[in-house]
């Protein structure tokens, strides 16, 4: 069976069983979409049953997919919606851990909740996630692809919180793939500004948008904001065959953010 509707992308997930956290909107929504039109099943994650079964209404290819909802934030959760992905599809082959919070405060304004909600789900849910999958993903030589942030590669001011969780994602991809290869591959994607609906609502609360919306486009040497479809299709890349001997990587896709400080170019120093 051929891959349905994938316009022509060459890489085949027929019948692969994969799951993606976070999968109700935004990047997430893309990647599980990219993948049923690649062939796969696909178990669609949001934290409610409300949120998930909205998803898959958008997607409208029930044969293929489940719904998996779920506090990624605690560990019972993270093994609940592993554990209803693999009995719906007898195993699994692919885990994407996209969920995420991020917020922006001063230091000063950073409070113990905060703290928590970020590490919850940033770091503990992503952690205890690939904890209840690789067993599964170890049988089927499978492979986990976390999503990280460019703001785990460089700091942020304003954001020092969300920036140390995203470099904890990092971090811990690169350990999990040394301790569980050969049998497991784990890799990470590290956006920069992503054009999602929870930037776009971000940016019209601004006292002027247009100028909010350009300087987010100027951030970027190559001053532009990526799309939801280019994050999904690297995930996949990386989550196929052709990137079998690619583990422990970090793939930032941020226009060239982390490259370097690009108010130096052409200075002699």
């Amino acid at each position: 069976m051929k891959p349905r509707n994938f316009r022509g992308y060459d890489l085949d997930f027929t019948d692969k069983r994969v799951l993606v956290t976070g999968s109700s909107r935004g990047i997430g929504f893309d990647i599980a979409k990219m993948f049923l039109d690649a062939g796969a099943r696909v178990a669609i994650h949001g934290s409610t049953e409300k949120s998930a079964g909205a998803a898959m209404e958008r997607l409208a290819d029930y044969e293929h997919m489940v719904a998996a909802p779920g506090d990624i934030g605690t560990v019972a959760g993270c093994e609940s919606v592993v554990a209803t992905a693999i009995e719906a599809f007898g195993g699994l082959d692919v885990l994407v851990n996209n969920a995420g919070v991020g917020a922006g405060r001063p230091i000063a304004d950073c409070d113990e909740a905060m703290w928590d909600a970020h590490c919850d789900v940033n770091l503990k849910g992503l952690f205890f996630c690939c904890r209840a999958a690789i067993p599964e993903l170890t049988k089927s030589n499978g492979n986990i692809v976390n999503i990280g942030s460019d703001a785990g590669i460089h700091g942020c001011p304003g954001i020092t919180v969300y920036c140390a969780t995203k470099a904890g994602v990092i971090n811990m991809s690169r350990a999990m793939a040394l301790e569980i290869a050969p049998d497991v591959r784990v890799n990470c994607v590290c956006p920069g500004y992503v054009d999602t609906d929870m930037i776009r609502l971000s940016v019209k609360k601004k006292a002027d948008p247009e100028a909010a919306w350009q300087r987010m486009k100027d951030y970027s040497p190559l001053r532009r904001i990526a799309s939801t479809e280019e994050i999904a299709y690297a995930v996949l890349y990386l989550a196929s065959d052709k990137a079998r001997n690619i583990t422990g990587t970090s793939l930032a896709i941020d226009g060239g953010t982390t490259a370097g400080d690009k108010t130096i170019v052409g200075k002699n120093i």
